[in-house]
């Protein structure tokens, strides 16, 4: 266990590393990270209380087998022309040579040889090798490397698949040193030279830095350990030995075992950083989606309003010019020359009906039958316009989320809820009848209007209201004067009947614009309220699941952001080890 080996302040290092990967791992969860970042960042964590570990990678034939048997100084693995190794084999330190199969992808070697001790060596398949399996084995077994030692043939150096592997382990933040292996097929060192520049550049390339790179022969010194030592210097291989004895000191291994955790952390962290900055970006265009329908409802709101005033004017217009007719028709007739048609009192009222009333009902009728037709035509105007925004929004929602693995649980939530309410708008559209909710629209203000007149709702139209409430007028007033006329003829009594006859038309008039208004706005409003809570209902999900995301996700940004600071320091921290 790395514990036993280390200091206190070591082990406070440790254990803050290690609360830092936790809270780390904690996030992700939250984020719904894909189990390959979940489970890279668990074996990093676990990786703080085990053995150093080096991991030996690269193509197939490019000798990594019998590097290791050199390395080691002893013939541990089986060395071919042909893929050897089919499985990731870890080596270990032990009393006796054994084999153990864990599993059909992972079998533990121990040996008792020193270099063991307390540094693991894992043995992987090529990266090249015809059963495609093996780079997924050896994929999922690099991000628990504490060194990587990548091994390229010098007959075939520096490969495009190798490249491609460099960048991967690159991503993870690994501490690579690159093997150039076979050196002793060269004739000359000018083409020795040759290779190691043509292997530095690209490697360069490949890696963001130039990594520490070693040509050697694990065949002849394999040999010079066997008892041919003339071979030794021609190996070269003694360089990489003292590398790794002399540079990968405890200190130095403790310093590499502390920052390759930290390094996967560090990538995990900026990676999903990205991915819940991509996430909270998208959230922003539903945001500002849900904004403009909040505006439409405003405006449309507010444009009913204002045309709902309009139009009541306009109604309120016809019943004005109506009263003016009966001042006229009153000062008309409330004359003393006019004493004996007054006394024909059926007579008053068809000529108030012809000449007052007049077209009045028809003018209403029309007028409330126009309201009831920009009510519902604004009404699905409305849904149209939300259709189209989301419909909009679906189309570019479906093109962001092509090849965003690291966001499928959350698009498929979003995107539900996105189409559901997109469904229901478009639902509301194509099954929109006008004439049917006209009708109800109609029924609705014709019941209102005669709860407010307090008379039943049967038949009752808003003419025939009108109509009543006049000739009832009328009745009223052509009685009232004809009694008085009756009583006393006198130059004084008829203006002052005629006043008072105004005064009542002018009231009952009043009371009925009143009633006509109270009656209709009421139902305007209800309507009005219908539409829009229709609307809110239909949204309210998706704005519910964009407003939670948003929080959470800032939640978890802040979150990560402070875990990369704490990150940053231990890399400081590590890096200060002495």
């Amino acid at each position: 266990m790395v514990s036993a080996l280390l200091r206190p302040e070591d082990q406070a290092l440790v254990s803050d590393e290690r609360r830092a990967l936790e809270g780390l791992r904690d996030a992700l969860v939250r984020l719904d990270a894909s189990a390959e970042s979940l489970d890279a960042l668990s074996r990093s964590i676990r990786q703080l209380d085990e053995l150093f570990l080096v991991v030996i990678v690269g193509e197939f034939n490019a000798g990594k087998s019998a590097f290791i048997n050199a390395l080691l100084g002893s013939q541990v693995l089986q060395e071919g022309v042909t893929p050897t190794t089919a499985q990731v084999n870890l080596l270990q330190y032990g009393d006796a040579a054994t084999r153990t199969e864990r599993s059909d992808h992972l079998h533990v070697i121990t040996a008792p040889v020193e270099f063991l001790r307390e540094i693991a060596i894992v043995d992987t398949p090529g990266t090249n090798a015809v059963i495609r399996e093996h780079e997924a084995i050896t994929a999922d077994f690099v991000p628990r490397s504490d060194l990587v030692l990548f091994v390229t043939s010098a007959d075939r150096p520096f490969t495009e698949s190798e490249r491609q592997f460099l960048t991967v382990i690159r991503d993870w933040g690994k501490k690579i040193v690159v093997v150039i292996n076979k050196i002793d097929l060269f004739e000359t060192d000018a083409d020795l030279q040759q290779v190691l520049g043509f292997v530095a550049e690209h490697a360069a390339t490949a890696l963001g830095s130039a990594p520490d790179t070693f040509p050697v022969s694990a065949r002849l010194a394999m040999r010079a350990k066997q008892g041919q030592p003339d071979v030794w210097a021609s190996s070269r291989f003694e360089a990489l030995e003292r590398y790794i004895h002399e540079r990968l000191d405890q200190r130095e291994r403790l310093r590499l075992k502390l920052a390759n955790p930290v390094g996967i952390g560090q990538a995990l962290t900026t990676r999903y950083l990205e991915v819940t900055d991509g996430r909270l970006s998208l959230l922003q265009d539903d945001l500002r989606l849900l904004d403009d329908v909040e505006k439409q409802q405003a405006v449309y709101r507010s444009d009913m309003e204002r045309q709902f005033e309009l139009r009541m004017g306009e109604i309120d217009n016809v019943l004005l010019q109506m009263e003016q007719r009966g001042h006229a028709y009153f000062d008309d007739m409330l004359r003393i020359g006019r004493v004996l048609d007054l006394l024909n009192t059926s007579r008053v009222q068809e000529g108030f009906v012809r000449d007052v009333v007049a077209d009045a009902p028809v003018q209403i009728e029309r007028k409330v039958s126009e309201l009831i037709d920009w009510m519902v035509s604004a009404d699905l105007r409305q849904w149209q316009q939300v259709n189209t925004h989301l419909a909009d929004r679906r189309r570019q929602y479906r093109d962001r989320i092509v090849g965003d693995p690291e966001l499928a649980t959350f698009h498929v939530e979003r995107g539900r809820l996105l189409e559901s309410v997109g469904r229901e708008a478009q639902r509301v559209v194509e099954r929109f009848d006008r004439q049917r909710e006209a009708a109800m629209l109609a029924e609705g203000a014709r019941n209102a209007v005669a709860a407010s007149a307090a008379v039943g709702a049967g038949a009752l139209g808003l003419g025939t209201l009108v109509t009543i409430a006049a000739t009832t007028a009328a009745a009223d007033i052509t009685g009232i004067v004809l009694a008085g006329v009756i009583a006393t003829v006198g130059l004084f009594i008829v203006p002052a009947r005629r006043r008072k006859a105004k005064d009542d038309l002018r009231q009952k008039v009043q009371d009925l614009r009143e009633r006509l208004s109270r009656s209709l706005r009421t139902q305007f409003q209800e309507e009005v309220r219908r539409s829009t809570e229709r609307l809110d209902e239909g949204v309210a999900p998706y704005s519910r699941f964009v407003r939670a995301e948003q929080q959470a996700l800032t939640t978890v940004r802040d979150t990560l952001g402070g875990v990369q600071e704490r990150l940053d320091g231990l890399k400081r921290r590590i890096d200060a080890l002495v």
